[in-house]
């Protein structure tokens, strides 16, 4: 067994993401698939996609995302916000695969700011990991926005999570995209364009975010009648939901000022066009590097028996 080589895992609904690392440096990278699509038990599927990095002699795994959800591999309990990296340590789970020492993040709830439950699993770790890529985020209260399937929009003070408001636009977008009538026709080949985009992002600046449910029927009317492109459909279709998504959180967050982004670069992009014109200004971090620095600051933990090596 080699301390300074481990793996590190994001597994998410729809995706795997696995890491071969030696202290802070990435040795290989393989993908699978999210804990919704597995064909085998997520242990087998861990152990087939990690079988020839056991020669290596890893130290161990350490695993975030819906694995550690009641439809992944094993359930690790939400911790309550608010928390910090100290209190998830506290809370990861350990189990073996095989002889091999997994760890698994646990996700968080809190109360949103509507006074409802919420939850997430992975973004906790990805947020910590931008503390750690961004310094000056753990001073102070700051407003950060993960991007995604389902969008979380995060406030951190002081370097502890205090809670977060999740928004599900991208799922959204692929239920309207693949089962309604408002792409009817359109091809799975069709992209958003951007000049779609910013239309729909026009759109909601003029009416508001509250008028969404009667503006995403001109999706399908302006194809209809205005002879709008297919691409320039489905980004008028973005754009109406990320900028409601933006426009609205300022109900809950106030003047939005500047808001930090992690996630993938396009989403930044986007998001960070809707939060413009919102009012805001934005920073961007990559997910990808966010969740490396966050599992490696999660599993730099005295008491614990895998720790990674900077």
């Amino acid at each position: 067994m080699d301390p300074s080589i481990s793996i590190f895992g994001d597994w998410g609904t729809s995706r795997l993401r696995l890491y071969l690392r030696q202290g802070k440096s990435v040795l290989d990278r393989r993908d699978g698939p999210g804990v919704s699509a597995l064909t085998t038990s997520p242990e087998q599927t861990f152990l087939d996609l990690v079988g020839d990095w056991r020669e290596a002699g890893p130290s161990g795994a350490i695993l975030c995302g819906m694995v550690g959800s009641r439809i992944g591999w094993v359930e690790a309990p939400y911790a309550p916000c608010p928390a910090s990296a100290a209190d998830l340590r506290e809370r990861v789970l350990k189990i073996e695969a095989d002889g091999l020492p997994v760890s698994i993040i646990p996700g968080l709830s809190c109360v949103n700011p509507l006074g409802g439950p919420d939850v997430m699993r992975g973004e906790e770790t990805q947020i910590l990991g931008a503390l750690e890529l961004d310094p000056a985020l753990k001073r102070g209260r700051h407003l950060l926005v993960l991007p995604g399937t389902h969008s979380k929009w995060t406030v951190v003070e002081d370097g502890a999570i205090t809670g977060f408001l999740t928004a599900p636009v991208g799922e959204t977008f692929a239920l309207l995209r693949q089962h309604s009538t408002l792409a009817a026709g359109l091809g799975p080949d069709v992209v958003g364009s951007d000049a779609g985009y910013a239309m729909g992002l026009a759109r909601i600046g003029e009416q508001g975010p509250a008028l969404l449910p009667h503006l995403l029927f001109e999706t399908r009317a302006r194809q209809l009648l205005n002879g709008l492109s297919g691409g320039d459909a489905m980004g008028f279709l973005s754009g109406l939901l990320i900028g409601a998504d933006a426009a609205a959180a300022r109900r809950w967050f106030g003047e939005l000022g500047r808001v930090t982004l992690i996630g993938a670069p396009a989403l930044n992009t986007l998001y960070g066009q809707a939060i413009s014109s919102a009012g805001g200004e934005t920073a961007a971090i990559d997910g990808d590097s966010a969740v490396l620095a966050g599992l490696t600051t999660l599993s730099q933990t005295k008491n614990s028996d895998f720790h990674v090596l900077a």
